[in-house]
């Protein structure tokens, strides 16, 4: 266990309201015991496990998963009472018994082997125990859904049940002919029949009671109507009430030896039992993991504090009802720097950062999943110290500043590398030059212990000297300056100013008295907190650049990748048209072919009904050479094509021009009016101008294709 200086250091920290919470979630009476004493533990096999546990089930809780423990009745009186030697349950209480055995049942039918590996550490709670059928088996066999014993519970029993019946029904037919009888003569009240003591009996009216034979039960209350028991039954009623007895006694005994027969698995129902309860605490932490947004960090067994994206869990809730943010904080406390001096103006939120840091390294080594990023990092410390505010003794009539040393003497003697502790306001409560000594002093000490821990002060002879000692060093909350307004928001490597000047000015205190402040101030002293004033509003005014740069830059990586969408939607499209002039160049060829094999088919015909046989042989020829003349001609228009492209613009004498008609290529030599003379090879044509079209030579252009 971790141990705490002082005892109100849980108090201090808020981790008693943690717990309180943390028990608002537990819906059985043995899960809110083990938040009412949750253990701050120092071993780290445990505080895993319970961090795995609790981790599993949260998630198991966000994916919307079902897991199976639904019994939270408190049954440890029934359990306590099964393993006393002659004791006796009722059927109520084994049903109660029945329900814990189903529960188990239920979990372990889901823990199959796929989610034994996929929810180890859920598993570990049953790992030592296993599912006993037997106990379901013995209760099942004796009662029935509603407690009560079966007639088949023993022989004895169904033979007493079924003469009860007999007699029942027997005192049923007599009692109903009596009534009938004493109706027809008036002698009866409106209730007719009625109960008293077990037996069965007559409403007769006070003045008819002398007319009817029987044993007097009682009167009502008015005295005008009395209860009777005929004497035709009273035998039965005897008969009836000694079968009762019987039966009673025969219950009893079967419940007994059931008793004995459980007994023996007593120790077996309190481990499901506690296992029952074990699940439903597993629950609650994941639940308030979940409300507060735990993680589950990574875990050393050393002294290290490194949190990314850290919250106060009470503040984060806080926040949350009144819609409000909550500023994180990032703070990293190693072998290398032990101790950070925060400074910073009051309200600046440097106690809540102090009780922040504390308060998750108490959850954490109590099980509880911690609000920070899962990338954080904390180590396990075995012994925390505090000091926060005014902590006067009445009893030592100390001072404040006497208890403040009072606690540092504590410190100081006590503390090593395992210790985390916290000071908040180191120094206050005395002379602002004897207190800044003795501050340093004690820094110095326990950065020599190698302790790890946060002190928030004013004092700047300390800021100053968390930039000179080997593991010290500086913090600052900043501050906006304009509008008088903490940020909440920590900054590691830099000491904050208090804004004692600013914030007077801003709030319109007489400049003169200002200045006479200023002069009473030692010139360095001035000076220094005047130069952190302006050093923190430059790493604000930076931090606003960064900002406006990472937004730059994250537009400009947006533009560039809808650019690049485009550019790919168009490479696609370029895609799709050659893909479709593919596509119709092989379907005017499959049109060709179709025509071909048609006009063929139609001559095979034409052959074999004509006489003439030459004719028609004829035919085939001149198609065939059409064909392939037509064939020659394309794959001299594919040639030209490759070679020439045509090109607008109006056409001269010397230009190179292609005929329409039959796709050749010349030269232009003569224009006479509509005609025009082209040249081809040796052979000079005469052609329309109308049916020419200018080209070039594509390699000449220095195109492609």
């Amino acid at each position: 266990m971790i141990r705490f200086f002082p005892e109100s250091a849980l108090v201090q920290l808020e981790f008693e309201k943690v717990k309180t919470l943390l028990a608002e979630y537990c819906r059985s009476e043995c899960a809110k015991n083990k938040a009412a004493n949750l253990r701050i533990h120092t071993k780290k096999e445990f505080i895993e496990t319970a961090l795995q546990q609790s981790n599993e089930y949260k998630l198991l809780l966000q994916g919307g998963q079902y897991f199976p423990n639904d019994f939270v009745l408190n049954i440890s009186k029934e359990l306590k009472l099964l393993s006393i030697p002659g004791a006796v349950l009722s059927g109520e209480h084994f049903l109660l018994v029945k329900k814990l055995a189903d529960n188990t049942s239920n979990i372990f039918r889901w823990f199959d082997n796929e989610r034994r590996l996929a929810y180890p550490a859920l598993a570990k709670v049953i790992d030592d125990t296993y599912y006993e059928k037997t106990i379901n088996e013995l209760i099942d066999d004796v009662l029935d859904e509603t407690g009560n014993v079966k007639d088949t519970a023993s022989e004895e029993l169904a033979t007493i049940r079924m003469s009860l019946y007999r007699k029942r029904n027997e005192l049923r037919r007599v009692f109903d002919k009596i009534v009938s009888k004493l109706n027809k003569h008036g002698y009866l009240a409106d209730i007719e029949e009625s109960f008293m003591n077990g037996r069965r009996v007559l409403a007769v009216f006070a003045e008819q009671k002398r007319m009817i034979k029987g044993v007097l039960h009682g009167e009502s209350d008015s005295r005008r109507t009395t209860f009777i028991e005929p004497e035709e039954t009273t035998e039965l009623n005897n008969e009836i009430f000694s079968l009762e007895h019987e039966e009673t006694r025969e219950v009893y005994k079967i419940l007994r030896k059931l008793t004995q027969q459980l007994s023996v698995y007593s120790s077996l129902l309190k481990t499901y039992f506690d296992a029952a309860g074990e699940f439903d605490f597993i629950y609650a932490k994941a639940k308030w993991a979940v409300a507060v947004g735990g993680n589950y960090p990574q875990v050393f067994d050393k002294a290290h504090v490194r949190l990314i994206n850290a919250y106060h869990p009470l503040l984060y809730l806080y926040n949350q009802k009144n819609s409000k943010p909550t500023i994180p904080i990032n703070i990293t406390l190693n072998d290398k720097n032990r101790i950070l001096v925060i400074s910073g103006p009051n309200a600046g939120g440097k106690t809540v950062t102090l009780k922040t840091v504390g308060l998750l390294q108490l959850m954490l080594q109590s099980g509880l999943l911690v609000p920070v990023h899962a990338d954080s990092e904390m180590g396990i410390f075995k012994q925390l110290m505090i000091h926060i505010g005014d902590t006067q003794s009445l009893e030592f009539e100390l001072s404040t500043y006497s208890s403040h040393l009072k606690n540092m003497k504590h410190f100081m003697e006590n503390a090593n590398g395992k210790t985390l502790f916290f000071i908040d306001e180191l120094g206050s409560g005395s002379d602002p030059n004897l207190g800044g000594a003795f501050a340093e002093v004690i820094m110095e000490e326990l950065a020599h212990k190698h302790s790890i821990g946060i002190v928030t002060t004013h004092y700047l002879n300390l800021k100053v000297m968390a930039n000179k000692v080997p593991g010290i060093i500086n913090g600052a909350m900043q501050f906006d300056e304009q509008n008088l307004l903490p940020l909440y928001k920590l900054i590691i490597g830099k000491p904050g100013s208090s804004y004692t000047f600013s914030i007077a000015e801003r709030i319109g205190l007489d400049k003169r008295l200002i200045e006479k402040a200023r002069t009473l101030v030692d010139e360095d002293h001035f000076t220094l907190d005047k130069l952190l004033n302006r050093t923190e509003q430059d790493l604000q005014k930076i931090d606003a650049d960064k900002k406006d740069l990472q937004h730059l830059l994250k537009e400009n990586e947006r533009l560039k990748k809808e650019m690049q969408q485009v550019l790919d939607k168009e490479k696609h499209q370029q895609e799709v048209e050659r893909l479709k002039h593919q596509n119709k160049i092989s379907e005017d060829k499959l049109a060709y072919l179709k025509d071909m094999e048609r006009r063929l088919k139609a001559m095979v015909i034409e052959w074999r009904r004509s006489e003439d046989k030459e004719k028609v042989v004829k035919m085939i020829h001149a198609l065939l050479f059409n064909q392939q003349e037509k064939m020659v001609t394309e794959k001299h228009q594919k040639k030209l094509n490759e070679k020439f492209i045509e090109i607008a613009g109006e056409i001269k004498v010397g230009d190179k021009v292609k005929m329409r008609q039959n796709r050749q290529v010349g030269i232009l030599k003569e224009i006479r009016g509509k005609k025009a003379i082209v040249q081809l090879g040796v052979v000079p044509l005469t052609v329309s101008l109308e049916d020419l079209s200018l080209v070039k030579e594509k390699h000449v252009a220095g195109e492609s294709n």
